[in-house]
């Protein structure tokens, strides 16, 4: 089955607070993606893309791919 990567949305969430993002906008703009972008992510409308991962893993550093997503089948379950 083809797979997909999923938000960890909780740790993500966690990690953006405990850098010091207090915003959606914050957050976007240390990540150089849109806030829509962020916001359609976080609730699940979209999919993470390449541009969400990277700026992702550069503002939330230390924290490492598979702490805030998971790579899952396209049903959305973990096999």
């Amino acid at each position: 089955m083809p797979k997909t990567i999923r938000l960890r949305a909780q740790a993500f969430a966690k990690a953006a607070l405990l850098a010091g993002f207090s915003s959606d906008y914050a957050l976007a703009k240390a990540m150089e993606v849109n806030r829509s972008t962020v916001a359609r992510v976080l609730s699940g409308e979209l999919r993470p893309g390449p541009a969400f991962i990277g700026g992702a893993l550069a503002a939330l550093a230390p924290m490492q791919f598979d702490d805030l997503f998971e790579v899952v089948s396209r049903t959305g379950r973990d096999d």
